[in-house]
């Protein structure tokens, strides 16, 4: 047995592995949601480093282990800066690890920041299409913060086979949503774009409300902007009060790890005692065990499982792999004789 070679992965080699993929990817996320639905995954909860002197940053560790046909062991460290925005930087970098599952060692380091939006967007795309298909697919789309995650997501979507008559956008920054609608409104398939001045009027006005926004406390409390009963993509956790939380249906990602670090729906359980206003996992509505209700919103809470990191990281490594691109470091693991022979 002798010790991997180690690759550094950049994020121009993650971002040629990955583009245009975006059917595939959204399977290829249902596959691992099935295997850690099935118990052959290792998820331990994610771990937050935070700063006294910088506490609206964090850096999150999340380690992971995955069976099945993705077969990958590792780590992803991704941080979130949010004063970087006025800095012309993007709020998250990231780094995703993945290790041997024979010796242990690392073989690669990857840029993640955008692996971890195409799994995050993915994921979205995912429970988009599930949680809609028995209560009749969104004619419109709402988008509540419209940095990088909204514009995966929207990718993302398009590229499921979603399209929408009007599409909706809703920023603190009016720069941000107005270079959001611009985009979108290059594409042939968004229909009409509103820049709104409210997340009420926005909300009130999509079958499909995105939420992708840096808040960290509830800022959206009131149960009768969601009256129509929109479905919910709740991606940034924590926009959304316990008042909307218990008048909805409620759908995880994972019930341990998404009822902590104060999101919407711990709040809730912190608020009421118990966790019963939860109806299950996306992985009880894959495998039909959870129905989706048409007399009630329906709020997706995904808080992102390493899982999904290593298996979308696993495909890019296999794709550089496989176009002979991989940029191996010399002598990354040196000195292996445990005896100091080869010293």
């Amino acid at each position: 047995m002798t010790a991997p070679s180690f690759a550094v992965i950049s994020g121009a080699q993650v971002h040629a592995a990955l583009a245009g993929q975006e059917k595939y990817l959204v399977e290829l996320v249902e596959q691992a949601y099935r295997i850690h639905g099935g118990g052959d995954t290792v998820n331990p909860p994610s771990y937050f480093l935070r700063f006294p002197d910088r506490p609206s940053s964090r850096i999150i560790a999340l380690p992971a282990s995955i069976g099945g046909s993705v077969g990958t062991d590792g780590l992803k460290w991704i941080s979130s800066f949010p004063e970087n925005i006025h800095n012309g930087l993007p709020r998250a970098s990231a780094v995703l690890i993945l290790n041997d599952r024979d010796t242990g060692y690392p073989y690669a380091c990857l840029e993640s920041s955008i692996i971890s939006a195409v799994r995050t967007a993915a994921s979205a795309a995912l429970a988009a299409d599930r949680l809609s298909r028995e209560r009749g697919r969104p004619v419109s789309v709402g988008f509540v913060g419209t940095g990088l995650i909204a514009r995966y997501i929207r990718s993302f979507l398009v590229g499921s086979g979603f399209r929408f008559e009007r599409t909706g956008v809703y920023d603190l920054s009016t720069a941000q949503a107005q270079s959001f609608r611009d985009n979108v409104t290059e594409s042939a398939v968004d229909g009409e774009v509103t820049v709104h001045t409210s997340a009420e009027d926005l909300i009130r006005s999509a079958d499909l409300v995105v939420f992708a926004t840096v808040a960290g406390e509830p800022h959206v409390h009131d149960p009768s902007w969601f009256a129509h009963n929109p479905l919910v993509l709740n991606v940034s956790l924590r926009d959304l009060s316990p008042e909307v939380i218990l008048a909805s249906a409620n759908v995880v990602d994972d019930v341990e790890h998404c009822l902590k670090a104060n999101t919407s729906v711990h709040l809730t359980e912190q608020r009421v005692g118990h966790r019963d206003f939860l109806d299950g996992t996306l992985h009880d509505v894959l495998t039909g065990r959870v129905p989706v209700p048409a007399d009630r919103p329906v709020v997706f809470s995904p808080f992102g499982l390493g899982v999904l990191d290593l298996a979308v990281g696993r495909h890019v490594y296999d794709q550089v792999g496989e176009r002979g691109e991989l940029a191996v470091v010399p002598d990354f693991f040196f000195d292996l004789d445990r005896h100091g022979r080869g010293a």
